[in-house]
């Protein structure tokens, strides 16, 4: 059906839910593709700015406050497109087309045992993603449930290489319960991939979890904490790796005309030949034929 011929409310509904299920990195490509399909300036401005909210959401977008990674979260909204920030105590809006933080205001917040609580899971956590990410960042929030205090930590890292068409996200969430002995935390981790040269290829794997934690103090508290989160990481991402390597097997048993093992073991095509003196003869052609596309076995 053609964009024509659709009403105001269907064109917003559409152009929302294209923006919303754009790839990370990618929102802005998809708006400036859209605005060429739509060409309304006044309402793509509109639906950028709800979806880009949405979007800022959903991949914890990171952004830099007086040098100090900042992680937008459903956690952290305020209502009526604005977040807010524990480490600044600033609340702001953010043009996710612009990248531009807008309408900054300061607020006080509760300085209580679990704000001090927050602080030291923090520098905690920051210990093990400087070791383990790339260019990774971490937040950790404050959250009162019915007279309950919870703990949010945000974890985010990213490569958005479209110049070689691909980008890739990994993000982390886990809730825990300030209790006086145990407490039982919950985890989410999430990796997004998009691969787009030859084929239109999206990724997405997940994980939840459920531990407990003792508490003895607040310091034990932060240390242990962050070894779970280590913990769970590394197993994930191991698991990640094997699943994808037998994915990759499997379409390489797929594409073969025999069933042939993979032994992943190097060959020494030069000892070969110079043992079976195929350096002259015209069956070298076959040889290094065969090395270089093994799927392609002639019988």
């Amino acid at each position: 059906m053609s964009l024509s011929v659709l009403s105001r409310k269907e064109k917003e509904r559409v152009i929302r839910r294209l923006l919303i299920q754009a790839p990370p990195g990618e929102f802005v490509n998809a708006f400036d593709d859209l605005c060429l399909l739509i060409r309304d300036e006044k309402l793509m401005h509109h639906q950028g700015e709800c979806a880009g909210h949405q979007h800022c959401q959903k991949y914890c977008v990171p952004l830099s406050i007086d040098g100090n990674p900042v992680l937008l979260s459903h956690h952290n909204v305020m209502g009526d497109y604005r977040f807010f920030d524990y480490q600044s105590k600033l609340s702001f809006k953010f043009d996710l087309l612009q990248n531009q933080l807008k309408d900054i205001q300061s607020h006080g917040i509760i300085r209580n045992e679990t704000e001090y609580l927050r602080n030291v899971v923090l520098c905690a956590l920051k210990l093990y993603v400087s070791d383990h990410y790339p260019k990774g960042n971490c937040n950790v929030l404050r959250k009162t449930v019915k007279n309950k205090e919870f703990l949010i930590a945000c974890i985010e890292d990213h490569s958005y290489e479209t110049r070689d068409c691909w980008n890739g996200l990994w993000k982390s969430k886990w809730i825990f319960q300030i209790n006086p002995f145990l407490t039982q935390v919950t985890g989410r981790i999430f990796v997004q991939a998009h691969f787009f040269k030859a084929v239109n290829l999206h990724i997405e794997i997940s994980k939840d979890l459920k531990e407990s934690l003792e508490i003895v103090n607040q310091a034990q508290l932060a240390l242990s904490f962050a070894r779970l989160v280590e913990e769970q990481e590394n197993i994930f991402q191991v698991a990640v790796l094997e699943e994808l390597q037998e994915l990759s097997n499997e379409a390489l048993r797929k594409i073969l005309r025999r069933d042939l093992p993979v032994t992943r073991t190097l060959i020494d095509w030069q000892r070969i030949l110079s043992d079976l003196n195929l350096v002259m003869y015209p069956k070298l052609g076959y040889v290094i034929y065969s090395r270089s596309v093994l799927c392609n076995w002639i019988i």
